[in-house]
């Protein structure tokens, strides 16, 4: 075979490669809650699906909508609220027969592990003990939402929300809480079971809508069948054992 045939049959063969490479990763869009969690089960299904590589992107279920919306490259949305999702299925950017709940959780109320200021109901961080209380967002980020709805129930919200430290997504809630930079923070019981040297548990909040995680695969990934395999892959037994481990109940 003449040498420039060959080097362009190279060429030809290493692009297919660099193209089916690329092809087999699946990119997951993920709630920051998610992170610890999602962290450990990507080998055990790209062990399952050899040739697969798992990319995540997690941040507030709300901005990860909207850079699904604006076309963002993703193949996996899972969101730490139902109405985040709502919004992404009207869109039209899931369909409603392969979205599935996979987990849930707990809405707490945590403090500074070393703080002697320990609410012991949620009506009390309206003393001054509590000036600054960290609270995602709740335009972008459900926890936010939630911890809004239980505030507003309760009459309390007018009173808060002038103490509030708006936070991107839950573990920025959490960390300015294990810094010490707040009096107080909302999260998931999931994400202060990370730091129990840092910050510690005042509280659980009962929440009017229990907190299930959604997941779905994007209507148009260009990767269909592994994005419902993976959506399928939470809910079997290996992967609930490893969402167990770092807290989230049964969906």
């Amino acid at each position: 075979m003449p040498r420039f045939l060959a080097k362009t049959l190279a060429l030809v063969v290493a692009a297919h490669l660099s193209f089916a490479a690329h092809a087999a990763d699946l990119t997951v869009s993920a709630a920051a809650s998610l992170t610890n969690a999602f962290k450990d089960l990507a080998p055990l299904f790209e062990a399952e699906n050899p040739g697969t590589k798992v990319q995540f992107n997690f941040a507030a279920s709300g901005a990860l909508l909207q850079q699904i919306d604006k076309g963002a490259p993703v193949d996996v949305f899972a969101s730490a609220d139902q109405e985040t999702m709502d919004q992404a299925q009207a869109k039209g950017l899931v369909q409603a027969a392969q979205r599935r709940n996979f987990v849930s959780n707990a809405l707490v109320v945590i403090v500074p592990v070393t703080s002697t200021n320990v609410p012991a109901a949620v009506s009390d961080l309206t003393q001054p003990a509590f000036q600054r209380i960290a609270i995602g967002l709740p335009a972008s980020v459900p926890v936010g939402r939630y911890t809004k709805g239980v505030l507003e129930a309760a009459g309390l919200w007018a009173a808060i929300e002038p103490r509030m430290i708006g936070a991107n997504n839950v573990r920025q809630a959490l960390d300015y809480v294990a810094r010490g930079e707040v009096d107080a923070g909302f999260v998931y019981a999931t994400d202060a079971a990370l730091m129990p040297d840092k910050v510690k548990v005042a509280l659980t909040v009962p929440t009017a809508t229990p907190i299930l995680y959604p997941v779905a695969p994007i209507a148009a990934s260009p990767n269909a069948a592994m994005a419902l395999r993976f959506v399928e892959f939470l809910g079997a037994a290996p992967a609930q054992a490893v969402l167990a481990k770092y807290g989230f109940g049964k969906p």
